[in-house]
């Protein structure tokens, strides 16, 4: 009997081992595209990461680039070109051979103008597209005409793509899709030709496969990793993570600050819809700082955000260990300063009734307007209310006005029918060159005057020059020093109040070993061959 026993506990612990071990997580939505090249939203981006082979990746703790499927490269000394030696043997997910051809039929294709290639973008550049040659199965070099800084960084993001195109198409990152039930999941299986191994000379990835599901409601998200269903949570609002805390702490990851910023900006572009005098106030950097001061940021992080987010210093988070001007300070609430300097540019605060202060301008106007932000976002619209309470204790009016996404895009890109925004970025790499139109004042996405036809200040134009200093340099030092002036001037200036960098929040259950989290997504699985599940 005992012998028996002793058997069956061996079979048991035989099939618990042979048990293939399946990661599980959720996102919002269906994936749009299983394309690598024409990824342009976020569940897509999710399925591109797990499955694509780069040439070079972003380690996201430190921010450096490591090599992949090109085991060296060389960037030349004048920063136009680099020289790409990939390992040997590599294949494709379907077995076939991967070679520098692949690479260059892939990067022709984003750049192809007919495919309209999100991936392309990047390797864009004014002078024209560059040359790529092929000199030998495992040597390419792709040459520009001018400078292409961070010319290393991009390729990142850049999956390599067999000739043939199927409905999933093979790859030659660690996990291939095999299946898809729209509105249910996207299943991956693991890259049984994945050139990757570890120290002892086993495969990767780990984890033999990984099941994606749809669900867009975060409150059954949350409540199926608290069950255990889910492996983990990648992002999680300050409400739900305080739920993770007290129910499950062991699963509950606070990674300090984002790469991301909260903030809110005045329309200061001419409008039909902003009367002039309005617009007076808007242009004055001297209102605008008084109104910065005037926010108690330290309550917006521990009321709207319980205590998981921090004043901001500018366009650039702290966790942006590389290019954050590390000499800016937020700004301090000063409701004595403040007020100096309204006083200063004419403003006066008149009583009414009781112990009511109204704030007029030099021409007598109550200093009144609306801030808009996006509807079913209850942590902007709590910071709304905070900063209206706030402006409220200077004289200042503020109605809030909540609209959907798409309602929102329209005003303060196409009709600028507002007179100021609350909102916020998510930024998806730690190079500056990625806020370049916001900052560029010809740029689309310049949120208080978009696309100005010529800078309509001095500091606005110095911004500018600056940027394009930096984009064409390949010297590191001088690109990161024409950056702090741009973070120096968008201070003193405050064309857009910065207000708080939330922390990046997530749920990772203590099964799951081998995460790496960092600032820049994907922060959980940038390292997802690694990641084992016990």
């Amino acid at each position: 009997m005992r012998q028996i026993i002793f058997l069956a506990g061996l079979i048991l612990a035989a099939g618990s081992a042979a048990r293939p071990a399946e990661l599980r997580f959720a996102i919002a939505g269906d994936p749009k595209t299983f394309d690598p090249l024409q990824v342009a939203e976020s569940h897509s981006e999710t399925i591109r990461y797990l499955t694509a082979g780069v040439l070079i990746r972003i380690n996201r703790t430190n921010g450096r680039a490591e090599p992949e499927l090109a085991e060296s490269w060389t960037l030349s000394p004048d920063g136009k070109s680099i020289a790409l030696r990939l390992r040997t043997s590599l294949q494709f997910s379907d077995g076939s051979p991967l070679n520098s051809a692949d690479v260059v039929r892939t990067l022709r294709r984003a750049l192809d103008p007919k495919e309209a290639s999100p991936a392309g973008d990047i390797f864009r550049a004014s002078e024209g597209d560059p040359e790529i040659d092929a000199s030998s199965p495992r040597d390419l070099t792709i040459r520009y005409k001018a400078v292409k800084p961070g010319l290393d960084h991009l390729f990142d993001q850049l999956a390599i793509i067999p000739t043939k195109t199927d409905k999933y198409p093979a790859t030659a990152g660690p996990f291939h899709v095999t299946d898809h039930r729209p509105g249910q999941y996207v299943q991956l299986a693991r890259n049984p030709h994945y050139w990757k191994r570890d120290s002892t000379g086993k495969p990767l990835p780990y984890i033999d496969s990984i099941r994606v599901d749809i669900q867009q409601n975060h409150d059954i998200e949350l409540t199926r990793f608290l069950r255990g269903e889910l492996h983990l949570i990648p992002t999680l609002n300050p409400e739900n993570f305080s739920r993770v805390v007290k129910e499950k702490p062991a699963a509950a990851r606070n990674l300090g600050p984002s790469l991301d910023s909260e903030f809110l900006w005045f329309n200061q572009a001419p409008s039909k819809t902003v009367p002039e005098w309005k617009r007076q106030w808007f242009t004055s950097a001297a209102f605008r700082h008084a109104l910065s001061q005037s926010i108690h940021r330290d309550d917006i992080a521990r009321v709207a955000y319980r205590g998981y987010a921090h004043a901001a210093a500018g366009p650039l988070s702290p966790a942006n260990r590389i290019w954050f001007n590390a000499a800016l300070r937020p700004v301090a609430f000063d409701f004595a300063a403040a007020l100096r300097q309204l006083t200063a540019e004419g403003f006066r605060q008149q009583q009414v009734g009781g112990q009511e202060r109204v704030l007029l301008d030099r021409q007598g106007h109550k200093v009144e307007f609306s801030i808009i932000t996006n509807s079913g976002n209850r942590t902007r619209e709590q910071m709304a209310a905070l900063v209206q309470s706030d402006w409220a204790k200077i004289g200042v009016k503020v109605n809030i006005v909540t609209l959907d996404f798409g309602s929102l895009i329209e005003r303060i890109t196409k009709s600028m029918d507002y007179e100021a925004c609350l909102l916020g970025f998510n930024n998806v790499d730690v190079d500056p060159g990625e806020q370049m139109n916001v900052w560029l004042s010809s740029g689309a996405q310049h949120p208080w005057w978009p696309k100005e036809k010529t800078p309509a200040t001095e500091w606005e134009k110095r911004i500018d020059t600056l940027l394009l200093q930096q984009a064409s340099s390949g010297d590191a030092a001088a690109r990161k020093k024409a950056i702090d002036e741009v973070q120096k001037i968008a201070m003193e200036q405050e064309p857009i109040l910065y207000l708080v960098n939330p922390d990046y929040l997530c749920a990772i259950s203590p099964a799951l070993k081998g995460v790496a989290a960092g600032a820049a997504p994907p922060q959980v699985w940038w390292n997802i061959e690694w990641l084992r599940i016990e």
